[in-house]
Parts: structure tokens; C-alpha cells; sequence
């Protein structure tokens, strides 16, 4: 984000470009917020919940690939990402496979 102040901050927050380690940092955050949620939320043992939720994580990230124009080789590769953190919760909450 482009920011006016930005010339007078020191270190990093002077770029509008974040760095490597801001990206991968957010990416881990949001990561470790969806499995522990889906984690806690696959305690219940519901089969029927979990493929729900798999069908609509996977609906839209269909749409938000479509938004991004990501191509194809990107687009599955975000999906093998989901598929990857939601095995992960099921594993995790030693819930029914999806």
C-alpha cells in the first residue's frame, strides 16, 4: 500500500512492497488460524460438516482463482493447498476423512 508518511518510518515500513518474510509470516498466521478452527470444529465427528465445509472451501477458491485470473498450474496448486490443510485438521481432530 502506497502511504504518504511512508518516507519517514525506519526499517521495513518505509517499502510498499512487503518483504519475503512479511508474506510467508501472514501466510503461517493464516494457516495455523484455519487448522486450529477447522480442528476444533472437526471434534465433533461430523462427516456430513466436513464435507460441506470441503465443497464450499473448494467453490470458492474456484471463484476467487477466477478473480485473480490464476492459471491453471496456480490454481491447482492452491487447491492441493487446501486439500493439504484440511487433511491436515482432519488428521489432527482424529475426525472421519474427507
Amino acid at each position: 500500500m502506497l502511504s504518504a508518511d511512508r518516507d519517514s518510518k525506519r526499517g521495513g515500513e518505509r517499502f510498499a512492497i512487503p518483504t519475503q518474510g512479511e508474506v510467508e509470516g501472514k501466510l503461517l498466521v493464516s494457516e495455523i488460524v484455519a487448522v486450529a478452527c477447522l480442528e476444533e470444529f472437526m471434534k465433533r465427528q461430523d462427516a456430513a460438516a466436513i464435507a460441506r465445509i470441503r465443497r464450499r472451501v473448494l467453490c470458492n477458491l474456484e471463484d476467487g482463482c477466477q478473480g485473480l485470473k490464476l492459471c491453471a498450474t496456480d490454481k491447482k496448486s492452491v487447491v492441493e493447498y487446501a486439500e493439504q490443510i484440511l487433511k491436515c485438521a482432519v488428521s489432527k481432530a482424529g475426525a472421519p476423512g474427507l
